[in-house]
């Protein structure tokens, strides 16, 4: 593939926080640079992802938007493509996409791209018929589920590729702290603090287990609307001592070298990149069955899975861990080597790669 030429990309991502779809489009754009690639990358000169491609010797320009319906780009944005001729538009998040219905085709022969990452339903109407059928070329959706959902939405299924998010394992050591220390086991979670991530679940079991007379301790990385009430949560439950709220956590590795089972309850999620991460961090995880995530937990194998919204069932598996510490520790090097063989960070980058040139290719578009 490297013997292709090198293409002119320009990547979209206003948003002003730092989630999984951020870090892909890092790693993405990290490694279509090491293969020779232009990329230019527009987003909130507030936000996270300004920070982290300045500190990557890039030169982002500020592309603040409010909302879907925030059309100042739009001007600049027509200017530039047509200035720069582009091969390929990337737009990687649902307010970007929003502003292909206003972009036109400025240079023949540029394709749009859209990512999808959220297992939301979407609605059959005119908007989304034109957003997905009309104005872009080509739909990446970061799971399988997430692809049937845009099918039934009335997406065309010709458009869709399916490539799944991806992570660095060079950032990521394996084993379990309790290796090395004394002290209670730790159980983690990395997710913003929002009502579809599910954390007051985890509480609600952290509540059972310490009834049963288990006594890990409890960390949330993450921040986010919901925090006034997980500490309501944890006071009146009598949890202060139990769980520590970190905030955001910038240095996932080492937050998840201090973990010894990891638990993702969320009650929505595309695929779970949190996920990939426990796994490359040899990690037992214990999820949901929601979304992508079962795409990538294989259930009794590298960890277990159980159904959302459900206290008891998550109970049920910590404690299972818990007391099957060699099992949780097979399951960790179980996971690790999956995502060496499947979730890559360059095999993601490589898989969309590939989807520009078939897209630039296709003379039908």
């Amino acid at each position: 593939m490297r013997d292709k030429r090198r293409l002119k990309i320009l990547h979209i991502d206003p948003e002003k926080g730092w989630g999984g779809g951020e870090s892909q489009v890092v790693g993405l754009v990290d490694h279509l640079f090491s293969w020779g690639h232009h990329n230019d990358i527009g987003c909130d000169p507030e936000g996270r992802l300004f920070e982290e491609t300045v500190k990557r010797g890039l030169a982002p320009f500020p592309m603040p938007i409010r909302n879907e319906l925030d059309l100042r780009p739009v001007c600049s944005l027509r200017e530039r493509i047509r200035r720069e001729t582009y091969d390929v538009v990337h737009f990687h998040t649902k307010r970007a996409h929003a502003l292909a219905l206003w972009l036109g085709r400025r240079r023949p022969g540029t394709r749009y791209v859209v990512t999808r990452r959220m297992d939301y339903r979407l609605n059959r109407n005119w908007y989304n018929d034109r957003l997905y059928n009309r104005r872009v070329d080509g739909v990446v959706a970061i799971s399988e589920i997430i692809a049937r959902l845009l099918v039934e939405g009335g997406v065309r299924r010709e458009k869709i590729r399916v490539i799944h998010s991806g992570v660095d394992l060079a950032r990521f050591q394996t084993g379990s702290p309790l290796e090395v220390k004394d002290g209670p086991p730790v159980i983690g979670t990395v997710a913003v603090l929002e009502e579809r991530k599910g954390h007051h679940f985890l509480l609600e079991a952290a509540h059972l287990l310490k009834e049963r007379g288990h006594h890990p301790i409890y960390r949330f990385a993450g921040d986010g609307s919901q925090r006034g009430r997980l500490e309501q949560m944890i006071k009146r439950m009598g949890l202060a001592d139990d769980v520590v709220l970190t905030g955001f956590v910038a240095d996932i590795p080492t937050f998840l070298s201090t973990v010894d089972i990891f638990v993702l309850p969320s009650i929505k999620e595309g695929l779970g990149v949190a996920v990939l991460e426990a796994m490359a961090a040899g990690k037992p995880v214990i999820a949901t069955q929601v979304g992508g995530i079962p795409e990538l937990v294989l259930d009794g194998i590298t960890g277990l899975l159980i159904p959302p919204e459900d206290p008891r069932s998550l109970a049920d598996a910590i404690s299972c861990l818990l007391k099957r510490a060699d099992q949780g520790r097979e399951m960790g090097r179980k996971g690790r080597e999956i995502v060496e063989r499947n979730f890559t960070m360059e095999a993601m980058a490589r898989k969309n790669e590939a989807y520009y040139y078939d897209l630039l290719q296709d003379n039908s578009l």
